[in-house]
């Protein structure tokens, strides 16, 4: 704060002296005197010193703006920046875990990749590089024959991409790996939606549709037979058994009706 010294006035002058001095203070923007011991001109003054005031007050803010605009500015160029050093270094990550696949490393890879998936950004143009890095995790897994990763690395992929062809056949080898066959089958349906013309999605469909057809039939004789074992537990507390009864396969339906031999 700055103090302003003023020369002491003579007696006759006292009072025009105190009426520059209100003057004054009005001016700095501080009221040190009430209206009666203003004239007119003081009234002008203290006017003018509220404006005087105001200008104060306003110059302040409006550099704040402008110092405010200024940083927000360079904080979007510092912020794109860095996403795009961090989309180089996810790209590179996913280069060296290319070749390192090649090499048949699949376990330096693998970490080659979920490097690159933790340094991209999350941001729409960096969909691409996240999903194809799943798939390839994916791939590797697959090569290490470890396909429940194999799968969840897939859908990793097709959450990012839905329309990823690669990542369909890669989930599907793994569901049929893994004898899950209507899996398998309904990936490479998905295939013949988004590439109708994919022969091999449509000669896998023929293979696998047997396969599940047996499954199927192993799992119901199957689950027969142990509806038979608990059955048997409880029909031998009244001297019988499941063979008293017999299922009776309806053709037309598939589904069957029991009746009771004696």
């Amino acid at each position: 704060m700055v103090v302003i010294e003023h020369e002491k006035p003579d007696d006759q002058n006292s009072n025009q002296s105190n009426a520059t001095a209100a003057v004054n203070d009005a001016s700095d923007g501080f009221e040190t005197a009430s209206e009666a011991d203003l004239d007119s001109d003081g009234e002008e003054s203290e006017a003018n010193g509220r404006e005087e005031e105001q200008k104060h007050r306003e110059q302040p803010q409006q550099k704040r703006k402008e110092t405010e605009g200024e940083h927000g500015q360079d904080a979007l160029i510092n912020e794109e920046e860095l996403k795009q050093k961090a989309s180089g270094e996810a790209n590179e990550a996913k280069v060296e875990g290319n070749k390192l696949f090649v090499d048949g490393k699949y376990e330096e890879a693998l970490s080659q990749y979920e490097h690159a998936l933790q340094v991209a950004p999350d941001m729409p143009s960096s969909v691409e590089i996240r999903s194809i890095c799943h798939s390839n995790r994916a791939v590797c897994f697959l090569k290490l024959g470890n396909y429940e990763n194999t799968i969840k690395e897939c859908t990793k992929a097709l959450e990012l991409n839905p329309a990823y062809v690669k990542a369909l056949v890669r989930r599907g080898e793994a569901h049929e790996k893994l004898e899950h066959f209507e899996e398998a089958i309904a990936d490479m349906k998905k295939i013949l939606e988004i590439d109708p013309s994919n022969d091999q999605a449509r000669k896998a469909i023929r293979r696998l549709e047997p396969l599940a057809a047996v499954k199927r039939e192993k799992m119901k004789e199957e689950m027969i037979a142990k509806l038979k074992e608990m059955g048997n537990s409880v029909l031998g507390r009244f001297g019988m058994s499941v063979d008293n009864f017999k299922a009776v396969k309806d053709p037309n339906t598939g589904s069957y009706s029991i009746s009771m031999e004696r």
